[in-house]
C-alpha cells in the first residue's frame, strides 16, 4: 500500500480563499481540480444547456408531438439504481408536461438481460405503445431497435453508456457518448440525460404555447431523484453532476422530495435533513439495487413513482427486506470468492494481472458486488460468472467485472472479443465496470485472454494498491462543526471524499465487535479517537495512518474521530 499525497496548486487555493472559501475546503477542492469559484456555484442557472446534447432537439420534437396527440408512450428502464430513477423521472416528468398515456416496462435480469432485446420490444408493442423511450440502456440495442421500428414504433433512446460499433437506427437517439455529441459533461448518468430531456422538452412546449414560464411544471421537483440515481451510479462527479447532486441533496434536506426517497430513508435508519451522498451511496442504492438483484425491479420503481406515502412505506420495506436477504448472499458468495481468486496468487502472495472466477452456486444478481470486494481486497481487475438463469440459456455464463485505475474493462472486452472472435455473446460496460456473457465451456479461454491483455497494459506501478489523500490535517479543524460542514459537500467517483495522512502514534488498541480495531492515537500532540472498521491486525506503536473525518456521538457528546482506512510504516 502506498500512501501519497495529493498535489495542492497554491493559487487554485489562493483564489477560493479569497472568494470567501473555508480554508481546508479551499484546499480540498484546489487538489481536486477546482481553479475558480464559478466551478462552485450550485445555482440551477449554472447547469449545462440541455441545447448541447446531440439528437436532442429531434427528440423533444417527437415528444412533444406525441403528447399533442396523446400517444401512448412507454419507457423501457434498466434494472439497477440508475434505470429506476431514470424510469422514475421520466414517468413523472413526462406526466407532468402533459403526457396522458405513460408506462414502463424493465426488462428482468435473469431472463431478459441488459438492454432493449427484441422480445422486449415485442412486448412493448402489445402493451398499444406508440412510442418506445428508453432510459439507461438502448445504445448498443442494435436489434432491439430494429425490430421496434419494424412493429411500427417510434423509437427514442436515452443513454450514457459507451457506444458500440454500430448505433441502432432509432428516430432520436440522446447519449453524451455518442459520436459527434459535443456536450461538455460525458460522464452524466442515464437519470440525467432523461432529466435533460425534460427540460428540452419543457422548452418545446412552452414555445408551442402549451404554457409559460409562470405556468409550466416545476421539473426541479425531480432533482432528488437525478441526485440519487447520479450517486449510486459512481459516475465521474464532474461540475456539472455535482450540481446536479448538489441541488438534489438541498430539496431533501428542506423536506422536498418523493415520497418514496422519504421512505426509503426512514427503512435505512437515515436522517434526510442531513442527507448525504454517501446516503445515497450506501444506503438508499443498495435498496433499490436489491430489487433488481434479486427480485423485480419494479417494486423499486413502483416505490419512485408513487404519490402515496403509505404504499411508499410498505415498498420500501420490502426494498429494506430484499437487501437484507442480498446481504446474506453475498457474505457466503464473496467468501467463497475470495478464497477462490486468493488460490489464484502465485505463490500465495501474488495475484495475476486479472482474476476470472466462476462457481455453478454464484447467484448472477449479485456476482457484481462480489467482483467488487475482489477487487477492492487483492486490486486487480476482476471478473465474478454465474450460470445464466434465463430459459434456453443455461449453457451460457453471466459475468460482471470491475476495475482499478488504469484499466479500462470495456476497452479490454473489446479487445478480447476481436482476438478471440465469438468468445464474447454480449458485452458492454464503462472503464470501471463492465459485463459479459460467454459459453461455459469457453470460461478457461476468457480466463487466459483478460489476464493476457492486462499483463500487456498494467505494469508495476498500477499494480500496486495507492490511495491518494490530502496530506497531514492541522489540528485547529478537529472542530465538529467543521466535520459537519464536509460531510455535507459533495463527494464521490472522480472528486473523492477527504481523507488525510500523517504519521501518529498509536497510544492504545482493541478490537471491538470482534472485527473492528478500536484506536486511541496522538495526533499533534493530542488524543483523539479512531477506528478501523474491518481490521483485525494490530498496529504498530507509530504508523502513517489514511484517515477520514467524523463525528461520534456517545450520551450527547460529540467528538471528532478518524476512520482510518490504510496504514503504512513510518520511515
Amino acid at each position: 500500500m502506498k500512501i501519497i499525497p495529493r498535489q495542492i496548486p497554491s493559487d487554485s487555493v489562493s483564489a477560493l480563499q479569497q472568494a470567501g472559501i473555508h480554508p481546508l475546503l479551499a484546499q480540498l477542492y484546489a487538489a481536486r481540480g477546482v481553479c475558480s469559484p464559478d466551478e462552485l456555484d450550485e445555482a440551477p442557472a449554472r447547469l449545462l444547456a440541455p441545447s448541447g446534447l446531440r439528437g436532442i432537439d429531434t427528440a423533444v420534437q417527437l415528444l412533444a408531438d406525441a403528447i399533442a396527440r396523446q400517444k401512448r408512450l412507454c419507457i423501457v428502464a434498466d434494472y439497477d439504481c440508475d434505470g429506476a430513477t431514470a424510469c422514475a423521472v421520466g414517468v413523472r416528468g413526462l406526466r407532468l408536461l402533459g403526457a396522458a398515456h405513460v408506462d414502463y416496462l424493465v426488462p428482468d435480469r435473469v431472463v431478459d438481460g441488459y438492454g432493449l432485446t427484441a422480445p422486449i420490444s415485442r412486448r412493448v408493442k402489445e402493451t398499444g405503445a406508440d412510442m418506445l423511450i428508453t432510459v439507461d440502456n438502448g445504445i448498443a440495442s442494435v436489434e432491439g431497435v430494429a425490430v421496434a421500428k419494424e412493429l411500427g414504433l417510434s423509437v427514442v433512446v436515452t443513454d450514457h453508456h459507451l457506444p458500440g460499433s454500430h448505433l441502432p437506427l432509432a428516430d432520436a437517439i440522446v447519449n453524451p457518448n455518442q459520436p459527434g455529441c459535443t456536450f461538455e459533461s460525458k460522464s452524466m448518468a442515464g437519470v440525467g440525460v432523461m432529466f435533460y430531456v425534460l427540460l428540452a422538452l419543457r422548452t418545446e412546449l412552452r414555445a408551442r404555447g402549451r404554457f409559460d414560464r409562470n405556468t409550466q411544471p416545476r421539473l426541479e421537483t425531480l432533482l432528488p431523484l437525478v441526485a440519487l440515481g447520479t450517486v449510486a451510479d459512481v459516475v465521474k462527479l464532474d461540475a456539472n453532476n455535482r450540481r446536479l447532486v448538489a441541488l438534489g441533496l438541498k430539496q431533501i434536506r428542506k423536506g422536498q422530495m418523493q415520497p418514496g426517497i422519504r421512505a426509503l430513508f426512514d427503512a435505512a435508519g437515515r436522517r434526510f435533513d442531513a442527507a448525504t451522498t454517501f446516503d445515497f451511496g450506501f444506503a438508499l442504492g443498495p435498496r433499490i439495487n436489491a430489487a433488481g438483484r434479486l427480485a423485480d425491479m419494479t417494486i423499486g420503481i413502483e416505490c419512485l413513482v408513487t404519490e402515496d406515502p403509505v404504499r411508499a412505506d410498505n415498498l420500501a420495506r420490502m426494498l429494506d427486506s430484499i437487501n437484507r436477504e442480498r446481504r446474506e448472499i453475498e457474505v457466503g458468495m464473496r467468501e467463497h470468492a475470495l478464497l477462490m481468486a486468493e488460490g489464484l496468487c502465485e505463490d500465495g502472495m501474488t495475484p495475476p494481472p486479472a482474476i476470472s472466477v466462476f462457481d455453478p452456486d454464484f447467484h448472477e444478481g449479485v456476482v457484481g458486488i462480489v467482483a467488487s470486494r475482489i477487487k477492492d481486497k487483492l486490486h486487480r481487475p476482476t471478473f465474478v460468472f454465474a450460470a445464466s438463469g434465463a430459459p434456453g440459456h443455461e449453457h451460457e455464463l453471466k459475468g460482471s467485472g470491475r476495475s482499478i485505475p488504469g484499466f479500462h474493462l470495456r476497452d479490454a472486452l473489446d479487445l478480447v472479443s476481436k482476438r478471440h472472435p465469438g468468445l464474447l455473446l454480449r458485452f458492454g460496460g464503462h472503464a470501471m465496470a463492465a459485463g459479459c456473457t460467454i459459453e461455459e465451456a469457453r470460461f478457461d479461454e476468457f480466463e487466459q485472454a483478460l489476464a493476457q491483455v492486462a499483463q500487456e497494459w498494467l505494469d508495476a506501478a498500477t499494480l500496486t494498491r495507492r490511495i491518494e489523500t490530502d496530506g497531514p490535517l492541522s489540528p485547529q479543524w478537529l472542530d465538529t462543526e467543521l466535520v459537519d460542514q464536509l460531510q455535507l459537500a459533495v463527494w464521490g467517483q472522480g472528486f473523492a471524499a477527504p481523507t488525510f495522512s500523517e504519521e501518529m502514534e498509536v497510544m492504545s488498541q482493541r478490537l471491538v465487535g470482534e472485527k473492528h480495531l478500536k484506536l486511541e492515537l496522538l495526533h499533534h500532540g493530542a488524543k483523539v479517537d479512531g477506528i478501523w472498521f474491518n481490521h483485525t491486525d494490530p498496529l504498530p506503536s507509530r504508523m502513517t495512518l489514511a484517515y477520514r473525518l467524523d463525528i461520534n456521538e456517545w450520551r450527547g457528546e460529540r467528538k471528532v474521530q478518524f476512520l482510518v482506512e490504510a496504514a503504512s510504516r513510518s520511515e
